[in-house]
């Protein structure tokens, strides 16, 4: 079965009682026992509800998993799995990850002992040498956020498993509509399932999904024990945006790719950042690991004065910090996304203070560019 058949059909079935097509919001605290000794398979929502169930299995489907969870945010759900490794161990990073990311591991879980390698990702011989006797996993964005370098997940999981290291992928950029890491041979992938899962600027929301069972019952002790679950609405919420994923991501796709080519002609626009441009040194890896390039793009224009013009001028993009929605959002990293990673590093990253971000939405791509065109100007 194609993948955008499994996703229209996500949750449909999960009700066989009533044979409902659209998944109950079972908004349930606890749930009745038949008997002392028994249960119907749910007891208290924090450990499990129908409605997030649902989702939950789902979204293992379509990551060739053997076990999804849903979390109350991304960072939620990078959190969880975080906390698989215990103080000592060490983490190997993409340097150019979301700044919510850096930030967690940089001042929180660094204080609880967990030992942390930036290294840019893009580069094999870079992520070797950063290896260690206690290095416990291999934790990539790919393509990266904002810069958009490309990881070689095949590469890097026969890295890791000749070591007995486990690989983590961030899949929120491309969706396992474009890329299915697991399927690669990685452990585990998560998700900001806010961005393109939901799809409609309306859901916070993570995702984690393993290829294992074992893992996911590490996952499962948890999210049960923090108790950063996904609620039974906002998991209504992204089974519903996720059927339209496919078709989202297509036109996504479709549009950033010709915004990008446009954005390299333009006189005030020095870089364009996006891995299905020809020049893209990624490209390549990406055709071999992913169907597709995505609808995120950054691109650095000539001056820092023109980015608060930008800003400010554009009329149908919207300046806001997230991404993945239906509607095209335009952010600045260095003071929005990546606030929190040191100006230093920054500016080694290239996160300067002449780099936007555009999350490319569903919207006619003529007048996009019409909008961008404008506020350039």
């Amino acid at each position: 079965m194609k993948i955008s058949t499994k996703i229209v059909h996500c949750g449909v079935g999960s009700d066989p009682r009533t044979g409902a097509i659209s998944t109950p919001i079972y908004q349930n605290a606890t749930f009745r026992h038949p008997a002392l000794g028994e249960s119907t398979g749910y007891d208290y929502s924090r450990s499990q509800n129908p409605t997030r169930e649902a989702v939950e299995s789902a979204l293992a489907e379509l990551e060739g998993g053997a076990a999804g969870f849903a979390f109350a945010s991304g960072m939620a759900a990078v959190t969880a799995v975080l906390f698989l490794y215990k103080p000592g161990s060490h983490i190997i990073v993409t340097e150019d990850c979301y700044g919510g990311t850096y930030r967690v591991l940089a001042q929180l879980f660094a204080n609880l002992g967990l030992a942390v390698s930036f290294v840019d990702s893009s580069n094999l011989d870079e992520v070797g040498q950063a290896i260690q006797a206690n290095t416990a996993a291999i934790f990539v964005e790919t393509p990266t956020n904002p810069l958009m370098k490309v990881a070689d997940i095949k590469a890097i999981v026969c890295m890791a498993q000749q070591r007995g290291i486990h690989t983590i992928v961030d899949n929120t950029f491309l969706s396992p509509y474009f890329q299915q890491p697991l399927r690669l041979g990685a452990d585990i992938v998560l998700h900001s399932g806010t961005k393109y899962l939901s799809g409609h600027n309306d859901t916070v929301c993570g995702v984690v999904v393993t290829g294992s069972r074992e893992l996911g019952e590490r996952v499962k002790f948890v999210q049960n024990s923090t108790g950063s679950i996904l609620g039974p609405q906002d998991s209504w919420l992204l089974l519903r945006g996720l059927k339209t994923l496919a078709l989202r991501m297509e036109k996504h796709a479709a549009n950033a790719y010709q915004i990008a080519k446009w954005l390299q002609t333009q006189p005030n626009v020095k870089q364009v950042y996006y891995p299905g441009l020809d020049g893209h040194p990624g490209k390549a890896v990406q055709d071999a690991q992913a169907t597709g390039y995505g609808g995120m793009l950054s691109f650095e224009v000539a001056s820092p004065a023109l980015v608060p013009k930008i800003l400010s001028g554009v009329r149908l993009i919207q300046f806001a910090e997230s991404l993945g929605g239906v509607e095209s959002l335009i952010t600045f990293p260095a003071v929005q996304t990546h606030a929190d990673v040191p100006p230093e590093v920054r500016a080694r990253l290239g996160v300067s203070d002449c780099l936007l971000r555009l999350s490319v939405g569903i919207e006619d791509a003529g007048d996009l560019m019409e909008d961008l065109a404008q506020a350039l100007a």
